[in-house]
């Protein structure tokens, strides 16, 4: 087993944005490995890629052409294991990004298929079918996709049959059998190489028609089982979004997200206010407002929590390259300070996305770009403002993947360095606060002390408080003990005062 896993931090890196190394404007393998030693500064030791396999980029990547290869504009196998046995040196492994349901519509299997009525790598119907798209080949039909019309499902088979639908196969077929031999094999071929694992691209979303997901976790189980006797210290991450339901069925562990029926991660950290999104019209708990609750995502948590036990793991991330980022719309990085001292002491894997460390602000309105915006019935939710590039000095490069923030007084990793007051520099405390303290990770208890504002809640011998909203607030708490760090925090006989957008981190 891989019980690495338990003490890892970390950190998701969306290659075109994140270090140039050649001037081309698009980050790159090798920009990445001239950042390890500030990975290794800041405390991360696991980085998770999205994709960098050969695509035409209608979709930043998720739309694969050969998963056997490295994309040109991010370099060469060879720079990918030059950079995995870098990053092995610092102590850092590397996950790839494994998009499973399906492929670019210029794979070679597509091609194939939509000129071969045998093929059944995909899923292709007689009859425009909802959700159906027209063969582009010679082949007479239409095929079914899995995301963009660009991204054709590949074939797991349904889990139910209908006689109104005959193109449906069942998941033994020898479609749905070819796809997961090839799923074995693009695992092994990248694993050999050095990687550490993957994290799965829409992990839910492999068989069709599949009430409660039973085929699917079959499918993983059945995966995962290879995986332990091949490569016991590799892990699987799985965009599922519903750890109750992913880590049983295979998974090392799962993404609290923004999506599916989860409403957990949305209740703390987004809303609607913020992206244009009609999901959640309250205010989260990390809103300045004060007017959030807590209880929608601890309700979400222990029953997650129960039914994995010790099986797995729960991911909560900063944010991602699908959504909004924790300095958004009016938040600022003040506020980010108390939603980042949550994550990194709370009873998780934490993931940080680039940038957010240092308070890297979502750009709305910037135009659509490679698939940066979903289509209905998600059409103008722009996905590029979470995507900009790293900001790494106080210049501008030349060129680059998206524009940068316009603002002279935008956040720096130079700049925040220097400065021990930065909102990197208490990431950097948090980490290596959890690393020194296993009471801290995910292995740890937590005891929630106060559900409200502040959030106050205890992990062994430490006292974790949070305010996130702008009012000051004060709650009865027992002495908490020595003041570890804090902003905004004090404690007088019994009462502990919170100003606005404040924390605190106290030992028993």
């Amino acid at each position: 087993m891989a019980d690495w896993l338990a003490d890892a931090v970390l950190y998701q890196i969306y290659p075109q944005s994140f270090a140039d190394s050649n001037g081309d404007g698009i980050g790159d393998l090798n920009g990445i490995e001239s950042k390890l030693d500030y990975l290794a500064w800041l405390g991360v030791n696991t980085v998770w890629l999205n994709p960098c396999f050969v695509s035409p980029m209608r979709d930043a990547g998720y739309d694969v052409a050969d998963y056997y290869a490295i994309d040109p504009r991010y370099g060469t196998r060879d720079d990918l294991a030059k950079l995995v046995d870098s990053a092995g040196r610092r102590g850092i492994r590397v996950l790839l990004d494994l998009v499973a349901g399906h492929t670019s519509d210029q794979h070679p299997w597509f091609v194939r298929s939509a000129d071969d009525p045998s093929d059944h790598r995909y899923i292709w119907a007689d009859r425009q079918a909802p959700g159906f798209q027209p063969s582009p080949g010679t082949r007479p039909g239409f095929y079914l996709p899995n995301f963009f019309p660009v991204q054709p499902a590949l074939n797991f088979g349904y889990a139910r049959m209908d006689d109104a639908e005959p193109w449906r196969q069942p998941v033994d077929a020898e479609g749905p059998r070819a796809n997961r031999q090839a799923l074995r094999d693009i695992m092994d071929h990248w694993l050999r190489a050095g990687v550490a694992g993957f994290r799965v691209d829409m992990a839910s979303s492999l068989v069709k028609d599949d009430a409660g997901k039973t085929e699917t976790a079959k499918l993983w189980h059945e995966l995962r089982g290879w995986l332990d006797a091949a490569y016991p210290q590799a892990v699987l991450l799985s965009e599922w979004a519903q750890p109750q339901v992913s880590v049983p069925a295979g998974f090392h562990a799962d993404f609290f997200l923004h999506f599916g029926s989860s409403q957990a991660f949305r209740s703390l950290f987004h809303n609607g206010a913020v992206h244009d999104d009609t999901w959640r019209p309250r205010p989260c708990y990390f809103d300045a407002s004060g007017a959030g609750s807590i209880y929608d995502f601890l309700a979400e948590w222990a029953t997650a929590s129960t039914v994995i036990d010790h099986s797995g793991h729960i991911i909560l991330p900063s944010a991602n390259h699908d959504f909004p980022r924790l300095v958004a719309g009016s938040r600022t990085a003040d506020q980010a300070r108390a939603a980042l001292v949550f994550l990194l002491t709370w009873q998780t894997l934490p993931a940080i996305y680039y940038g957010d460390e240092i308070g890297m602000q979502y750009q709305p309105g910037l135009p659509d770009f490679e698939g940066s915006v979903l289509g209905p019935p998600r059409a103008g939710y722009n996905r590029a403002g979470s995507r900009t590039p790293m900001q790494w000095d106080a210049s501008d490069p030349d060129v680059t993947y998206l524009p940068p923030h316009p603002s002279p007084e935008r956040p720096n990793v130079a700049d925040s360095q220097a400065d021990p007051d930065s909102l990197l520099n208490l990431t950097r405390e948090l980490i290596k606060l959890r690393k020194a303290n296993p009471a801290l990770g995910s292995r740890g208890g937590v005891e929630i002390v106060n559900p409200g504002y502040p959030l106050v809640y205890r992990r062994g011998e430490f006292t974790v408080a949070v305010h996130p909203a702008m009012r000051p607030s004060t709650v009865d708490i027992p002495v908490p003990g020595e003041l570890v760090l804090g902003r905004g925090a004090t404690h007088d006989n019994g009462l502990l005062r919170m100003e606005g957008f404040s924390y605190a981190v106290y030992r028993a």
